[in-house]
């Protein structure tokens, strides 16, 4: 354990500049200014800046005079002279969860609705035996002690009878279920059995929502990313046969055909087929896979049949790997959760103390007795950790995965978006605006078909667009020779024994080519952030294409719904040329915009907004995008084409490209703690009320019970109401 708080992985590196990641920063909190100022003694070493609540130790060096493990070195070394505190911190905050939350963890959700239908008949049938309970009070406590109710109380009250002993005895401090335990068993010895079992009713339908909401959770998410095949068709030796899906190892050839799950993460071997693949990737439409490409479990062949090599089974699997990153993030507390463990774990001691101080004060062991049952930590512990893993695992469901509660309460605060601009606000996918003529003995069409010929071969996106116009508009297919491509500027060919060239201005004009007559056209083109492809035929300009690429549906909407919800400051960050990049940013009415910048650029960006005291949101796709990504407070990866490094650097993937889950992403995590606020006043409000009116002897034990153990049910089904959340509909003012 003391191991793992001191190690501090590298989040990004560049030439002078660092991430750390520390795990045991969360409970130095008090500390990191020094440890800060310890790091930075290091020689070489020029400024750090801690973030305790993300882990997160940003370090700026000479990087002339050491190295990003010497860095490393002095954050583990420095972490090291307080990993004693935080080994303490982090064993005490283990000990201090409610014991409660363990057995939500741990019990099925049958027995816990068994356990309240059970708690709740025996209330029943004890209130109704109330009056022949009341002619036994004054016979002693033994002709109690072997009475049904009574032996029914201490059965249904065991687990928390023995939880809080054991908190109380073993970890010496005492926990909610050793307050809830001291009034039970008040309770009972003072011929209160009502009192005792309407305790352990309402305690108990407040674990039995706790858990519906974490079994609602993992349901959700396996729904959403189960391969949903018990058996699978193994391919051996030419043969099939039908194995056991655990059966499966790396390497096994699976049959999958038409209408069945994929089971594993592989590579196409045999057959074709178009395969859903948007619970992974989020991609719209199937896509086609041949001997080659890439699978992953969880996805859909909607046509065909694929033979597929195992690479990845189990738990090992892409969808798998999503699974445990969800079900880990539930359990990644946010600063407000610390808070609440924090607030109600030391007022358990004062209840105690009021009860001891009323008993001196009035001799009333009943008004006593209301001072154990009611109770602060029960309502105030589980409706926050409720709230946070219902968001979470709401926004999982509609494909949103958040790595912690803590991103939500950092997305809540952020007032400062940057947006990258390909694949993230527009398609990223070029398509043919304009193909203009410019010679009276060249069609259009020609136009089209002399560049398709020519590009055939190439895999720039312009090429891709101009070959995608060509097939929509179904021209000639004619057959280039001699085909010369220099990347990035053009490709020179020979069709029907003629010289074509296709390219960037440069390109063409520097093979001799006048190109003063396409002058008028690019301007408007240029106007319209379209970039122009020109096309010279038998030695004379022929044309230009123009190819832009369009803004995502819905995109503009996303970004008022934002504005909406007080993100006032709105930045384009783009490595796009300047001129495209003031039109998008025209367009979508942002505030400013940065073009042609490179993954340093973008990061110095996000960290001298970040210098400001800014909460700044990442939203990017790329391998480029990284690093701010990793910068940022929270990291958002969003867009069809987002890579593998973009989502670990990201601590938000929002799957399916659609632009409104980034609003609703915001509006979940300002409702999420608009919520655990309602829930902290409710709480604390109603239980102080319960206080005051019990030491005044104005609220009987029974009723006691109730007001504590209600409030929690209703702050707890409170927030289960984030479970229905609709992030397609959210962010709105």
């Amino acid at each position: 354990m003391a191991a793992n708080l001191l190690e501090c992985p590298i989040v990004h590196s560049l030439p002078g500049r660092v991430r750390l990641r520390n795990r045991g920063l969360r409970y130095l909190v008090d500390v990191a200014h020094e440890v800060g100022a310890r790091i930075r003694v290091a020689h070489g070493i020029q400024d750090v800046v801690i973030t305790p609540l993300t882990g997160s130790i940003l370090v700026t060096y000479r990087h002339d005079e050491i190295t990003v493990d010497d860095v490393r070195e002095a954050a583990e070394y420095a972490i090291g002279e307080y990993s004693l505190e935080a080994l303490k911190a982090e064993r005490s905050e283990r000990y201090e969860l409610p014991v409660s939350e363990r057995r939500v963890q741990n019990e099925p959700l049958g027995e816990l609705v068994g356990r309240v239908a059970a708690a709740g008949g025996a209330l029943a049938v004890t209130m109704l035996m109330r009056r022949s309970m009341r002619a036994t009070v004054g016979r002693g406590l033994m002709s109690q002690v072997f009475r049904l109710p009574f032996l029914t109380s201490v059965f249904l009250a065991w687990p928390i009878l023995v939880s809080g002993v054991r908190s109380l005895f073993t970890h010496r401090r005492p926990n909610a279920d050793t307050l809830s335990a001291t009034a039970i068993v008040a309770s009972l010895l003072t011929g209160e059995t009502v009192s005792a079992l309407t305790v352990i009713f309402l305690a108990d339908i407040a674990e039995l929502l706790t858990a519906y909401s974490m079994d609602r959770t993992r349901k959700a998410i396996r729904s959403m990313l189960s391969v949903g095949e018990t058996e699978v068709w193994k391919v051996v030796e030419g043969d099939l046969e039908r194995v056991a899906l655990e059966d499966l190892s790396p390497g096994d050839h699976v049959l999958t055909g038409t209408g069945e799950r994929i089971s594993v993460d592989g590579v196409v071997v045999d057959g074709t087929a178009a395969v859903d693949q948007a619970s992974i990737t989020g991609e719209f439409l199937p896509a086609n896979k041949v001997p080659g490409d890439e699978v992953f479990a969880g996805t859909v062949v909607r046509s065909g049949s694929l033979t597929v090599l195992a690479h990845r089974v189990g738990d090992e699997t892409a969808a798998g790997r999503v699974i445990h990153l969800v079900e880990e993030a539930t359990h990644r507390k946010a600063n407000i959760q610390f808070f609440a463990d924090r607030f109600s774990a030391q007022f358990i001691p004062v209840n105690f103390l009021l009860a001891i101080l009323v008993f001196a004060l009035t001799r009333s062991p009943v008004r006593a007795l209301n001072m154990l049952i009611i109770d602060y930590s029960c309502g105030v512990r589980l409706s926050t950790a409720t709230a946070l893993a219902s968001s979470i695992s709401n926004a999982a469901r509609q494909g949103v995965l958040i790595k912690g509660g803590n991103y939500l309460e950092l997305l809540a605060d952020a007032d400062t978006l940057v947006l990258d601009k390909t694949g993230t606000v527009t398609t990223g996918q070029p398509v043919v605006a304009l193909a203009r003529s410019l010679d009276p003995g060249v069609t259009e069409a020609m136009l089209i078909e002399y560049a398709a010929a020519a590009e055939k071969t190439v895999t720039h996106p312009m090429a891709t667009a101009i070959l995608s116009r060509a097939r929509q508009q179904r021209v000639r297919t004619l057959r280039a020779h001699g085909v010369q491509v220099e990347a990035g500027r053009g490709v020179t060919a020979r069709i029907e024994r003629t010289r074509v060239i296709v390219g960037s201005r440069t390109y063409v004009r520097d093979a001799g080519i006048d190109l003063d007559a396409a002058h008028a056209v690019v301007s408007e083109c240029a106007a319209r952030g379209e970039s122009v492809v020109y096309v010279a035929i038998a030695d004379r300009l022929a044309g230009v294409i123009a190819v832009k690429d369009d803004l995502k549906e819905n995109m503009k909407k996303a970004v008022n719904r934002l504005r909406n919800n007080g993100f006032d400051d709105i930045i384009l960050l783009t490595g796009d040329m300047e001129q495209q990049a003031e039109v998008v940013s025209s367009r979508m009415a942002l505030d400013r915009f940065t073009a042609e910048a490179m993954p340093e650029t973008k990061a110095d960006t996000i960290l001298r907004l970040q210098s400001k005291g800014i909460r700044v949101v990442m939203v990017g796709d790329g391998i480029n995008d990284a690093p701010a990504l990793a910068y940022a407070d929270v990291g958002i990866a969003m867009g069809a084409a987002r890579t593998d490094i973009a989502i670990d650097a990201a601590d938000i993937t929002i799957a399916p490209d659609n632009p409104l889950l980034l609003p609703g992403a915001v509006g979940l995590a300002r409702k999420t703690m608009r919520i655990v606020k309602q829930n902290f006043v409710a709480a604390i409000g109603i239980n102080s009320a319960g206080l005051v009116l019990s030491s005044l002897g104005l609220l009987p034990v029974f009723w006691a019970a109730v007001l504590h153990n209600a409030t929690t049910v209703m702050v707890v089904a409170n927030s289960t109401r984030l479970l229905s959340y609709d992030l397609t509909k959210g962010g709105k003012a």
